[in-house]
């Protein structure tokens, strides 16, 4: 977790830099900037592939997902949530229905096709990262994963500090 010390000292020029060609040079080497397909190489969108694989995990723990809680964990505004949903929907992937909690939100549900789909997408996903991590030498993978961790954090600091 981030110490409030570690907001204190401002990180040098150098390193703002070095951090930013790094990120961009992992966004483009690990396929993120292909609007087309995934980086595990199927063809639809990452954020197609991100609904599919969060609708999954929220039915496999028999929750029910509305499109603003899609949104709120893909952080993807709310009308390109429901555009996306309506995507979803048309390719049979998944099905939407009036909350009756909530007569103005929508609950999406995978359909049997869109299920597959998501568990065909988690299949690809999970082998290429596989594959990554065997490129990590087996000593440094726990700093890998910690280092992907505190960057998640710092990056999650930033909504509450703009």
């Amino acid at each position: 977790m981030l110490g409030a010390s570690s907001a204190k000292t401002r990180p040098k020029h150098e390193d703002v830099a070095r951090l930013k060609r790094a990120v961009q040079e992992f966004t483009r080497s690990f396929g993120l900037l292909v609007t087309k397909q995934t980086p595990c190489g199927l063809p639809v969108s990452p954020s197609y592939a991100h609904c599919l694989m969060l609708l999954l995990e929220r039915e496999r723990q028999a929750l029910q997902t509305s499109q603003s809680e899609i949104g709120e964990q893909l952080t993807i505004d709310k009308s390109n949530i429901a555009r996306l949903c309506r995507k979803l929907e048309k390719a049979g992937h998944a099905s939407q229905q009036r909350d009756p909690d909530d007569g103005r939100g929508r609950l999406v549900e995978l359909t049997g096709k869109g299920r597959r789909m998501a568990e065909r997408l988690e299949a690809a996903s999970d082998e290429r990262f596989l594959r990554v991590l065997e490129a990590v030498p087996t000593a440094q993978r726990p700093q890998l994963l910690a280092s992907l961790t505190l960057l998640i954090e710092a990056v999650g600091a930033l909504d509450g500090a703009e």
